[in-house]
């Protein structure tokens, strides 16, 4: 479960988020939208503890993600995975050494690391482009493989920040159905998003932000 309890965020004289209360159950889809700037990924930023409120508490779990520091945070952000639109891949290692990377830091062994990478890229549909290099890559297929990466740790949450504001709509769309795959084997995704078309067409629980306030949160939603 996360909750964001009365969360504000200030920075100097401006209030970024004010006052901010949500729960979002395991194994939900939820999509954040609102215009740039309303606050949509400063709640991202949030969830990971790489931006703490000015005053309320994020929780997972019953973790206060705003009170966590140095080994402590990092254990948690990698029950996380996070997708940003800039897709953030390696240029110099092929799509399945930019997958396993994050584990091989993490101490994993080659044979871990070498199935997981399978795995993973056979669930979003790159396993016949593993040793390719990004700059072969279509914006789609980046997209994927940054998704791969994403959930090479097994995640029990994926933050989707702005994950199709590069691609055309036809690609875009079949980011949205790898990320309903995703969700249908148990992970909780969080879409940010300004696309009425995606969320129009997902019919999901929305939360709209505006002003840095929450301004509607519905089921079955539109734009």
């Amino acid at each position: 479960m996360l909750i964001f309890d009365q969360v504000s965020k200030q920075i100097g004289q401006t209030n970024i988020l004010e006052n901010v209360s949500f729960a979002i159950r395991p194994q939900e889809f939820v999509s954040i939208i609102g215009p740039s700037g309303a606050g949509k990924s400063t709640i991202i930023n949030m969830i990971t503890g790489f931006s703490r409120p000015t005053s309320g508490e994020v929780k997972i779990d019953d973790i206060k993600i705003n009170k966590l520091r140095g080994n402590r945070l990092q254990m948690v952000r990698r029950k996380m995975g996070v997708v940003f639109q800039d897709y953030k891949l390696l240029p110099r290692k092929t799509v399945a050494e930019n997958v396993g990377f994050a584990m091989e830091v993490c101490g994993a062994d080659e044979e871990e690391i070498s199935k997981k990478v399978a795995e993973v890229l056979e669930i979003v549909g790159l396993s016949h482009r593993m040793g390719e290099f990004p700059a072969t890559l279509s914006g789609g297929e980046r997209q994927r493989a940054a998704i791969a990466r994403a959930l090479a740790h097994n995640p029990a949450l994926l933050l989707a920040d702005e994950p199709t504001g590069n691609l055309d709509p036809a690609t875009a769309w079949g980011i949205m159905e790898l990320l309903q795959k995703i969700n249908g084997l148990g992970t909780t995704v969080i879409l940010t998003t300004h696309n009425p078309a995606i969320v129009d067409r997902l019919q999901k629980r929305v939360i709209r932000i505006d002003g840095g306030k929450i301004v509607s949160d519905q089921q079955n939603a539109s734009y």
